[in-house]
């Protein structure tokens, strides 16, 4: 069922200032976000143009990629996310972005890679949001997404102790979105997945790969 949105919870560009590098601690090795960065390294031409959507510390998708030798963009919301990234993976360019205004280069990307970046905003921005990403695939291209999926619209939640509202979308909703802006879904799955740390709880991921057509 739906949530009504409600409006208690900080901003993400607030939230992931706070959370620093506690992010890439808590949510570190996570198997499905590493088969995904695989599946993207496997199917890329070299040198390929690759935009990471909520690059955060720019561990473990920018490292991954740019060490296989792609031009990788990364844009986060948060400036302190932006300043670690620049710091811990100089082989990738970052700056400070939203995704739902960010203007993607004439041409777009070689892949678009997206985890978890879409949770802390309005549900129809979500819907927005995924559907701008996906536009900007190039020919050819591939999309590299992960969420926690769900019908859910502006639920106030406690995460990694900051007060958060939170939305998304039931995934075949974010399967159609996708599919809708012309890329074809080659796999889709939802795993588990507990992070670090005592107080933290199970919670669902739901992965998918896409490319565009030539």
């Amino acid at each position: 069922m739906s949530q009504v949105p409600r409006s208690g919870g900080a901003s993400a560009a607030d939230v992931f200032d706070a959370v620093g590098a506690r992010y890439e601690e808590v949510f570190a090795d996570v198997p499905g976000q590493l088969a995904a960065l695989d599946w993207l390294v496997g199917c890329l031409p070299p040198g390929a143009r690759v935009l990471d959507v909520g690059s955060g510390t720019g561990r473990p998708a920018a490292e991954r990629l740019a060490g296989a030798g792609h031009a990788v963009t990364g844009i986060d919301v948060s400036a302190g996310m932006v300043r670690l990234a620049r710091e811990r993976v100089p082989a990738a360019s970052f700056e400070q972005a939203d995704v739902r205004t960010y203007r993607a280069p004439e041409g777009g990307y070689d892949a678009v890679c997206a985890f978890f970046p879409l949770l802390v905003m309005d549900q129809p921005e979500v819907e927005r949001s995924l559907s701008r990403m996906a536009s900007w695939v190039a020919p050819g291209g591939a999309l590299a997404m992960a969420t926690v999926p769900g019908d859910v619209r502006g639920l106030d939640i406690v995460w990694m102790g900051h007060r958060v509202t939170v939305s998304s979308l039931a995934t075949e909703d974010q399967l159609r979105v996708l599919r809708e802006a012309g890329l074809e879904v080659v796999h889709h799955h939802t795993a588990l997945y507990r992070p670090h740390g005592p107080d933290a709880e199970p919670e669902p991921h739901l992965y998918v790969h896409a490319r565009r057509p030539c």
